[in-house]
């Protein structure tokens, strides 16, 4: 094999590992909330499902969630070496485990809203590139989805925050935006997450700071003393707003946080927040500049947890569990309350946000009759066998609340009885779950391989000309798990953890540091 070739077979290994395989910290941070965690509560059973799909993951080397993300590279290389053939084979490796099914096509036009369909498009993939002295080129990867990332959040000092009051620009004011951060993703972003964050910069440096943070290994120690204390201490009192695993209340709601600092301009005192979901997937290579040949592999230090025959949590709650095959009546979904357990067999729809910006058209109809049916908020990663046939790859929650200006006037309008997405939904759709009769599922978001097993058939595809991840896919499932979060009755899990872990955070108000 040529250079290029090797190069970009290096980089197509690169890709796939950071997909498929979590690396050894991101697990041990997994294996100790888990075991931090208390057992029979929905959060413990959350984490359960995590670990599975950890496993499924490795062993199907199929993305461990269904948003593969907006992957982002930086790659350091010595004097003399060529970026451009370096970023062509990026280029080339992506659109490779793209056809391959190790990520979901992601790249969107943002004025025509096109998929390219091989994650190739303008700006797209991210590649930065640094020279510096070494011998070798370093190679990392990090993929982001995009219910994490919505989760990003940056602060101009002084400011007000809610629970917290004013933050200063000081160390404290740093203190309270990013616990405040942490307080606002709730389970949108996948939680328990991790967050890197930049101090300083300008708004574009900030976020790029904070990113880069989320290369550095979970066990590390900050150089700077004072922003160890913080990181230690942000992770501590996180742990305590019962946010918990998916936002369904629990021990653990960070894994880690990771400060850099950088100076600013006299006028401007920004604190940026990257938030990553549990499905922390990044990787970095060492390659050799002359071969394109791997030499070293990053993030394996330490004991590789691999979650094989772990004994699994049994529920404890007093909930039931419900057995749902559409069209479903609007009495069973009034019989239904939070808390419960409901498994899915039969047919459900997949739809995301072109799907729903769609049919609430004036005067357009749903592709299938949706009355009494199951809406699955899920964007998957498909692939065709040998006979031609679609086949899931990966197939978790997408983030609900996306959806919120939509829902509930799309569930009156076509008769659906459930939702289902991860993270949950705002007060429009929740009035309307009231009035229709409706419930909104809360599946684990990431858990990608564990959902794709549920899923027996693909029996038909819609609206393809939104791309793969925003079709409406029909498909064939089986003992499809899934808990009730917001029912018919007005009650909503999310809205009662999002008060009562503002009154916790809000306990954390005085001055520390």
């Amino acid at each position: 094999m040529t250079y290029l070739q090797t190069l970009e077979k290096s980089l197509y290994n690169l890709v796939t590992e950071t997909s498929t395989n979590l690396p050894k910290d991101v697990r041990r941070a997994i294996k100790a909330a888990k075991e931090a965690e208390n057992a029979g509560t929905r959060a413990a059973m959350s984490l359960d499902t995590i670990t599975t799909n950890i496993v499924m993951a490795e062993d199907n080397v199929s993305p461990i969630c269904q948003d593969t993300g907006l992957p982002t590279f930086k790659v350091y290389t010595p004097v003399g070496v060529n970026q451009i053939e370096i970023k062509k084979a990026i280029q080339n490796a992506i659109a490779n485990a793209t056809g391959d099914a190790k990520l979901r096509p992601n790249s969107v036009d943002s004025l025509t809203g096109k998929n390219s369909g091989n994650n190739i498009g303008a700006g797209l993939p991210v590649v930065k590139f640094e020279q510096w002295e070494n011998d070798y080129i370093t190679v990392k990867l990090i993929l982001k989805g995009g219910g994490c990332e919505n989760k990003n959040i940056q602060y101009s000092l002084p400011c007000e925050l809610e629970g917290l009051g004013r933050a200063g620009r000081d160390l404290d004011g740093i203190r309270k935006c990013i616990l405040h951060s942490v307080w606002q993703a709730q389970g949108q972003g996948c939680s328990a997450g991790f967050i890197g964050v930049g101090i300083g910069g300008d708004r574009s440096a900030g976020y790029d700071l904070a990113k880069e943070q989320l290369f550095r290994h979970v066990d590390d120690v900050n150089p700077i003393e004072d922003l160890a204390k913080l990181e230690a201490y942000i992770v501590e009192k996180s742990n305590t707003f019962g946010v918990g695993t998916m936002g369904f209340g629990g021990e653990a709601t960070l894994l880690g946080c990771k400060i850099g600092v950088m100076d600013r301009l006299p006028a401007s005192f920004f604190v940026s927040v990257a938030y990553n979901c549990w499905a922390y997937r990044r990787m970095a290579i060492d390659i050799n500049p002359e071969t394109g040949e791997i030499i070293n592999w990053h993030y394996q230090e330490g004991e590789k947890i691999t979650f094989r025959d772990e004994e699994q949590t049994a529920a404890t709650t007093d909930n039931k569990v419900v057995e749902l095959v559409a069209p479903i009546t609007e009495e069973q979904i009034r019989e239904l309350k939070v808390g419960d357990v409901v498994k899915i067999t039969g047919r459900m729809y997949t739809g995301r946000d072109a799907i729903h910006h769609h049919l609430i058209g004036e005067g357009v109809e749903a592709p299938v009759d949706l009355n009494g049916q199951i809406i699955y908020h899920c964007g998957p990663v498909m692939a065709k066998d040998e006979e031609g046939n679609w086949t899931v790859k990966a197939a978790g929650p997408t983030t609900s609340i996306r959806e919120e200006p939509y829902q509930g006037d799309i569930m009156k309008k076509f008769g659906i009885r459930a939702v289902m997405g991860k993270g949950g939904m705002g007060p429009k759709t929740l009035a309307a779950l009231k009035e229709h009769g409706g419930v909104y599922l809360n599946a684990i978001g990431g858990a990608a391989q564990y959902y794709a097993d549920c899923i027996k058939s693909v029996d038909g595809v819609d609206l393809m000309e939104f791309g793969i991840p925003e079709a409406m896919w029909h498909l064939s499932v089986e003992g499809f798990t899934a808990v009730v979060t917001m029912d018919s009755h007005g009650n909503s899990l999310h809205a009662d953890v999002e008060k009562s872990s503002l009154d916790k955070l809000a306990m954390h108000a005085e001055r520390v540091f």
